[in-house]
Order: C-alpha cells, then sequence, then structure tokens
C-alpha cells in the first residue's frame, strides 16, 4: 500500500495507531526529512474528548504537559509517567495559547479575560496586559517569550466573534502583534496590518520571528520578519510561505531551524502537521486524522513532538530538539 492510500484509509477509519514501522502516517518529502524521523516511533493518541484542542506546553520539571480546551473553559494536563489526564483549571476564561517564560512560570492567552495572564509559583495570577492605550485587547492567541524574558503574543479577533471560544464582543482595537518587556512590563506594537495574526515563534537564533497570517487573501500565509539587533523591534516583512490550500495555525522550531506547523481543515488528505526547512521547502509530514491546531516539543530531552489536534492530542518521537522558548 502506498502512503497516500495508507494515510487516506486511515482518514475513513478514524484513529487507529499504527501496527507496523515506519509509520505511514509519517512521510519524507525531502531527503532532508530523513535525519529527524525515527523509524521505530510511531504517532501516539495520548488523549481524546476534547472540543477544540489548543495551545500545548511542556513543563519538564514536572514531566506533564498542558493543553487547552477552549469551548469547554478547561486546560488539561497529561502526565508523562502514568498518562494520567485530569483538569488543571476550570474555568479557564476560555485560555488559548500557552508557554512558559524565563523563571519557568506559565504565561496564557486568555479570550474570555481579553488579556495575557502569568501564573505564579504559588498558583496566583497576575495580569500582563489586558489593554492598549486605553483599549481593551481583542483575543489574545498565542504567546513566545524570547531569551531577555520579552514576552510577544498575537491579539487578533477570534474570541470576538462569538460566545464558543470566548465571549461575543465589538474590537476595540486593530488585531496587533505585542511585546511586553519582561523588565518593565510596558508593552508596544511590533507587527500591524497583519491579516489574522495567530501563531508565532522565533528562530533558533531568535534573529527570525515567523507569524502565521491566519486570514491572509487568498491564502493563508507565514510571515518572516528580521529581529533588530535590540531585540525589540522587527522588520523586513516577507511571505516565508504561502500556505495554499493549508491552514498553518500554531508551530514551533527545532534547533536547526526546521518550522513544524499545525495544520489541516477543508481536506482530509492535508490533516496534520508538516514541516519546512529554513529555506521555506516543505520537507516531511506527519498524517493526523484531525487537523491540528498547534504543537510543542517536550519529553526527557525536548525531542518529542506534542500536536493538540481538534478533539485529541497526539505525542511523536523524532530525532532533534525543540529550540528553546515558546
Amino acid at each position: 500500500m502506498s502512503d497516500s492510500n495508507a494515510q487516506s484509509q486511515m482518514h475513513s477509519q478514524g484513529w487507529r495507531p499504527a501496527s507496523y514501522y515506519p509509520d505511514p502516517a509519517i512521510q519524507a518529502l525531502d531527503p532532508r526529512f530523513e535525519k529527524y524521523w525515527l523509524k521505530l516511533s510511531a504517532v501516539e493518541r495520548l488523549a481524546t474528548g476534547l472540543r477544540w484542542a489548543e495551545g500545548p506546553v511542556w513543563f519538564g520539571d514536572g514531566r506533564y504537559l498542558l493543553c487547552s480546551d477552549i469551548p469547554n473553559q478547561r486546560i488539561l494536563k497529561w502526565e508523562e509517567e502514568t498518562g494520567a489526564i485530569s483538569v488543571f483549571r476550570k474555568p479557564s476564561n476560555f485560555a488559548n495559547g500557552n508557554t512558559r517564560d524565563r523563571q519557568g512560570r506559565l504565561v496564557t492567552c486568555e479570550h474570555g479575560g481579553r488579556r495575557v495572564v502569568r501564573t505564579e509559583y504559588d498558583g496566583s495570577s497576575t495580569v500582563l496586559i489586558d489593554s492598549f492605550d486605553g483599549k481593551r485587547l481583542n483575543s489574545p492567541n498565542d504567546v513566545v517569550v524570547k531569551s531577555d524574558g520579552s514576552i510577544w503574543f498575537t491579539d487578533p479577533v477570534f474570541g470576538l466573534l462569538g460566545n464558543y471560544e470566548g465571549y461575543k464582543a465589538e474590537p476595540e482595537i486593530d488585531a496587533n502583534v505585542y511585546r511586553i518587556d519582561g523588565k518593565t512590563g510596558k508593552a508596544k506594537v511590533v507587527a500591524e496590518g497583519v491579516l489574522g495574526p495567530n501563531g508565532l515563534c522565533f528562530s533558533p537564533d531568535e534573529k527570525i520571528l515567523y507569524i502565521v497570517e491566519s486570514r491572509g487573501v487568498p491564502n493563508r500565509k507565514i510571515l518572516a520578519y528580521d529581529v533588530a539587533e535590540n531585540g525589540e523591534t522587527i522588520a523586513n516583512k516577507r511571505v516565508f510561505i504561502d500556505a495554499g490550500p493549508g491552514t498553518p495555525d500554531g508551530m514551533r522550531c527545532d534547533i536547526d531551524g526546521n518550522l513544524w506547523c499545525g495544520w489541516g481543515m477543508g481536506d482530509p488528505e492535508l490533516d496534520g502537521v508538516v514541516v519546512f526547512a529554513p529555506d521555506g521547502a516543505m520537507i516531511g509530514r506527519i498524517a493526523l486524522p484531525e487537523r491540528c491546531a498547534n504543537l510543542c516539543f517536550g519529553g526527557l530531552k525536548r525531542n518529542r513532538l506534542f500536536m493538540a489536534a481538534s478533539q485529541s492530542i497526539y505525542a511523536l518521537y523524532v530525532n532533534t530538539q525543540g529550540a528553546l522558548g515558546g
């Protein structure tokens, strides 16, 4: 059976773990992907029963993964050692994107609160930002933390469009990308005019910032910006990837600068994760029976890819590591 036929059968039958190696759900589209593909590793489904899975973040010191279930108003916790699933936070204020700061604290984008919050060591919450220039934010979506401690996040209107992933309301401010200074807490706009800013991440050397333009015309795009030497501004906006029929959402870089992107919707043959080399070539694909919204690297060696895909959470060991940050 060809790889494409095997993937089509997987979609038609729903989720079934691979019964042999190499897993037919994994496909090298370019010889460069071979070094990252562990032929004795297979896609695993860790949990299911979510309504819309988003914002996975790894806690290596506790060996657990957190993941947002936006419509269900909860953040779930999956424990690596036992496989146990529990509720970490409910209600979650329609939490979406999550990451950790350089002190290990959880940083969360909340659609419901229209804010970015930090969970302190004692479990209390600190609001990092909920307005800009006297106007309420829209619905912070995804977030990353740079090595200087600054917090970068996107603020589209998605959580304002209805009462499923937030609270229906009229936007008060443009959809921008922001940077919060890690020392002063002061925020500023770093990118304007991005149509539906969504997922974002830095290259391993933090010289490039990637942003998903999820309402791009006629297609979604992954934009790239050069980061200034002071690390505070970006410039030279350009299209890194024109997604065509694909729907990039959340993404992360590995240590070699490859971009691992949640993908799918509209065509089951697109559902899963796609991997782009630093030159923009699509080099690999991980097929899933659901659209993948977001992902992160974790595990003891940061070589396990965790994928939040519609109603489920999946994982795959790969032969690389996630870049620090995000």
